[in-house]
């Protein structure tokens, strides 16, 4: 399965980087996707992760290389779906960023055993990830401070007023989804670690 993973994430990200439509926006998008690589490698024996946790990382990283190769306001099955005036791709991306940290998180403090309790762990949970999310979103304010009119591709804002909220919205519906739909099956996994 291991193979699997890493073929499926290597081609993506080549088949990603093949003229992309902005390379600066590329690189940004796919930087995470590239150091979460090498932070598994370096704790696949150390800390193996349960095999739920590697395949949403996959699928997060999966979502970043596609919006990093065509930037998220331009990926082609996202124009105009459902009837929407903008591209949403982004706020599956911003979903992916509260729903995969939530169980990576979910997985260290329960295997690490820093909180006990089930409910303050899941406030904890939420309240990192949306922390995360607005990190994120001053990361994408300071790339659009230093790199000027050229940093549209990788805000993706499309014109929305409200997309900085509705970011952290999404990854806020995330996290909770996540822990709502995926803590028992987390469980049982856990349980064989």
């Amino acid at each position: 399965m291991r193979y699997l993973w890493l073929t499926v994430f290597l081609v993506t990200l080549a088949w990603s980087a093949i003229n992309p439509k902005e390379p600066i926006t590329w690189a940004l998008e796919v930087a995470p996707a590239v150091i979460g690589l090498f932070v598994l490698a370096l704790t696949r024996n150390t800390f193996p992760l349960t095999p739920l946790l590697y395949g949403l990382i996959l699928v997060h990283c999966l979502i970043l290389m596609v919006g990093g190769h065509y930037t998220y306001a331009e990926v082609p099955l996202f124009d105009g779906l459902f009837g929407a005036e903008r591209n949403n791709y982004d706020k599956v991306g911003h979903f992916a960023q509260g729903f995969v940290p939530a169980m990576i998180a979910r997985e260290l403090l329960i295997r690490k055993q820093v909180v006990i309790n089930a409910a303050w762990r899941n406030v904890i949970i939420v309240c990192f990830c949306l922390a995360f999310s607005a990190f994120y979103e001053l990361l994408e304010w300071v790339a659009a401070v230093m790199m000027g009119s050229s940093a549209d591709a990788f805000l993706g804002t499309q014109g929305y007023q409200w997309d900085t909220q509705t970011d952290m919205a999404m990854a806020l519906l995330g996290a909770i989804v996540a822990l709502i739909t995926l803590g028992p099956i987390h469980d049982k996994q856990l349980k064989r670690i």
